[in-house]
């Protein structure tokens, strides 16, 4: 029995970095469906999602053969790699060093890029609005695949992780359905910011249990080492933080 202490942090991390990853596919998908017709961009979808799937279930059961430690080894190495990239760049994001990122903007860019292909078939499936869409969510997807197999894998929180990252495609299909644009009020690099933080977390955590390190408070020193990496983010953000003359300059 999965106790809700062991499977929170796993559902948390797949959950805020899911929602970073769709609202950027759900960006591409909106503007495929506008211009190039709704049947196209959610066949491209639904083709994206199936794949994404399959790798899941056949990844699965196959990493849950592998010995734990060695796999938890290689996965806390790879999420502390993946994680300080994010890191890295929500800070300098938020110190103003490298644009935000603004889903408004990349919304224009993919209608423009779509608005200058061939005009869509008014009859049947257009197949540029179905490569565009499954695209999106495939390579969109792939990171979240990752994140999911990453946080679950060889400790059975393989189903809770995927909940986490199902609960935030709904909640951005949600939105999306009803306000029909990009979110973008969504406050992405925040995500992006906090996303850093667990990943790093997760991926100190897990390379020390590859160790064969005994964590004291088990998994909740994983908090611990959130908090820390929190901190020396925020300090990093003040220490590389351009002044608004020099930032214009």
């Amino acid at each position: 029995m999965i106790s809700f202490t062991t499977a929170a942090p796993a559902v948390s991390a797949a959950f805020v970095a899911s929602l970073v990853e769709v609202v950027e596919a759900f960006t591409i998908v909106l503007a495929a469906g506008t211009l190039r017709g709704w049947r196209a961009a959610i066949a491209g979808t639904a083709a994206g999602l199936a794949v994404l799937a399959s790798i899941v279930v056949a990844l699965g059961p196959l990493l849950e053969r592998v010995p734990l430690h060695p796999l938890q080894l290689v996965i806390g190495v790879l999420l502390l790699l993946f994680g300080m990239g994010w890191l890295r760049k929500a800070v300098l994001r938020a110190a103003g060093i490298v644009p935000l990122h603004d889903e408004n903007a990349a919304f224009v860019v993919e209608t423009a890029a779509l608005s200058d292909a061939t005009t869509p078939h008014r009859s049947g499936y257009d197949w540029l609005g179905i490569v565009m869409a499954f695209k999106a969510v495939l390579l969109e997807g792939f990171e979240v695949v990752f994140i999911v197999i990453a946080v679950g894998a060889g400790r059975g929180l393989l189903l809770p992780a995927s909940l986490g990252a199902l609960t935030a495609c709904v909640v951005v299909l949600a939105i999306g359905a009803i306000v029909h644009r990009p979110l973008a009020r969504v406050p992405e690099n925040t995500l992006k910011f906090a996303v850093g933080v667990i990943l790093c977390a997760f991926g100190v955590f897990w390379t020390g249990e590859g160790l064969g390190i005994a964590w004291p408070g088990a998994d909740l020193t994983i908090f611990f080492f959130g908090a820390v990496f929190l901190v020396v983010a925020l300090g990093a953000v003040a220490a590389v933080r351009q002044p608004t003359g020099a930032a214009g300059g």
